[in-house]
């Protein structure tokens, strides 16, 4: 009997999906695991598996189309069974029939039959500003690695986007030449704007161009759309491999995928891929004996970058300096604003006793290859001074406040361009190394704008630390859907009371920045005692 597979719901924002490959074809013969199709989402590129076995007997959403969760996504039945029905019953009405639970994303389908004017030469795809993280409506090219006229291969490098949260490398799926670039490096364009042609060399687009900047829409035929993806925007589940500098290292996600099967470290392969990209046959042909050197390797002298020389203001003179807007800039400027005036803040301080934290610390330090940070006890606290009080782990919404019983703490960290808050997921599981070589990897990583949409994603509680620049106490902005952010100031030597008698003491100031809408004054300062115990307690952390 024909099963009906649909557009699943791979996420609580996904409303509906585009299909950017389909590795089967109509006749055929499905097993179960076969991977269908390769579907976007709001989030990411996924491989759609098959939970049915049978002949694949219909395609209801070709490739590069998009269509909304519940569409009819494709028929497996027996060979030569007749399906009509079921195809005439899935355009007449929404279709009720189970989904494959798989990851995957899909397009919508047009209703409207393609213009002449949107016809495509053969073998010519268009590439579209891609949507790399759920927040993000436009991206800037910041450097194009192909210039036109340029042979693509698939799995090249085509250029570097930066989106709301990251810089991300932009990978072609397709080969063929380079015929068009439609955003030029430095500029920002909308989501699904076009981004560049590839198709046959020789192959006249100039209407292509022309029809995509005035019409403003992707031409509507099957080879019209593009799905294409970075590498970051793959399955969240896939580890992206770096050095011990915080830089990411180029391999294609086929090789990270052999690699991982292998239980290769890419640390050691030598890529003979462009750019000194890692590919399918490094991997293969990799042998321990034949490792590039590890780290010293890696390790290769930089050469010392120069400032640019200050501009000369000649005294008594005006002078004004335009620096254009990143996007992560805007971001931040929008989301801290919507933080401020709809959440009504309040703050509350505490200082803690730090004397059994350092001695504590010092003791751990000693183990051979472990590093813990104040900031790391800080947080490992946090985690689990959160477990024992969930409502300071909330979320506001206007039908119902959101306990979360899982951890996620963000942790800020300063770049470039401004402010990013990369996610430890389920913090009260990790040790404290765990914790530590965590946060030096995501902090390394948001420096070089290497770190991932879903590393910044799905924080309860965020910790930020200004202490390591001597600032002693300050408050801090919500970062929302958050209910609350903890604020870490430096710590101080001075005199203290203890038992009566004025000693030398080191101290530190905690501010807690809290939504009063989810949380009272009395829920977060019992939070703030239940932190101090563990902190200036560090032994009461196991128990």
């Amino acid at each position: 009997m024909a099963t009906i597979v649909t557009m699943p719901r791979l996420s609580d924002t996904m409303t509906e999906g585009t299909v950017a490959a389909w590795l089967k074809k109509v006749g055929d013969k499905i097993s179960e695991g076969d991977i269908l199709a390769e579907i976007e989402t709001d989030k990411a590129t996924m491989e759609f598996e098959s939970f049915n076995e049978g002949t694949l007997l219909y395609i209801g959403i070709p490739e590069g189309e998009t269509a909304p969760v519940d569409s009819l996504l494709a028929i497996i039945g027996n060979e030569g069974e007749d399906v009509s029905a079921l195809i005439s019953g899935a355009s007449a009405a929404p279709v009720v029939a189970e989904s494959a639970p798989a990851p995957t994303e899909v397009k919508t389908v047009e209703a409207a039959a393609p213009t002449a004017t949107t016809a495509l030469p053969k073998g010519v795809i268009v590439v579209t500003m891609p949507r790399l993280s759920d927040t993000m409506t436009e991206g800037t090219v910041a450097t194009w690695l192909k210039k036109v006229g340029d042979t693509v291969v698939e799995g090249d490098i085509l250029a570097e986007i930066e989106t709301d949260k990251a810089t991300m490398e932009f990978e072609s799926f397709n080969e063929g030449t380079l015929l068009f670039i439609g955003i030029q490096e430095g500029n920002t364009a909308p989501v699904d704007s076009l981004l560049a042609i590839i198709g046959p060399a020789g192959t006249d687009i100039s209407g292509i161009a022309e029809n995509y900047k005035v019409g403003g829409a992707a031409p509507t035929t099957t080879e019209a759309k593009e799905e294409v993806k970075a590498t970051s925007s793959e399955a969240s589940a896939e580890v992206i491999e770096t050095v011990s500098d915080g830089k990411r290292i180029l391999a294609s996600p086929l090789a990270k995928k052999i690699a991982s099967d292998k239980g290769i470290q890419l640390t050691q392969v030598k890529g003979t891929g462009e750019n000194g990209r890692i590919v399918k046959s490094d991997v293969e042909n990799f042998t321990p004996a034949t490792a590039a050197p590890a780290t010293t390797a890696a390790k290769a002298p930089e050469t010392a970058k120069t400032e640019a020389p200050k501009v000369f203001v000649p005294a008594g003179e005006v002078f004004t300096e335009e620096i254009k807007n990143s996007q992560m800039r805007k971001i931040i400027a929008k989301r801290l604003a919507e933080s401020l005036f709809t959440a009504p803040h309040y703050n509350l301080v505490i200082e803690v006793t730090m004397d059994d934290a350092m001695q504590s610390r010092a003791i751990i330090n000693s183990v051979p290859d472990t590093k813990v940070s104040f900031n790391d006890m800080v947080i490992k606290a946090c985690a689990l001074a959160l477990k024992k009080h969930p409502k300071i782990n909330s979320q506001w919404r206007e039908d119902a406040i959101i306990i979360n019983h899982h951890v996620n703490v963000g942790v800020a960290v300063a770049v470039e361009d401004g402010l990013v808050v990369p996610v430890l997921k389920f913090t009260d599981a990790m040790s404290l190394s765990q914790i530590g070589a965590s946060v030096r990897d995501l902090a390394g990583r948001a420096k070089n704008k290497k770190l991932l949409p879903t590393e910044m994603e799905g924080s309860t509680f965020t910790v930020s630390n200004l202490g390591m620049f001597g600032i002693t106490e300050f408050n801090s902005i919500i970062n929302q859907p958050n209910s609350a952010i903890l604020s870490v100031g430096a710590i101080v030597e001075k005199p203290v009371v203890k038992n009566g008698q004025i000693v030398i003491g080191n101290t530190m100031m905690l501010s807690l920045a809290c939504d009063h809408r989810t949380i009272d004054g009395a829920t977060g300062a019992q939070f703030l005692q239940t932190l101090k115990q563990f902190i200036e307690n560090p032994v009461t952390m196991l128990a």
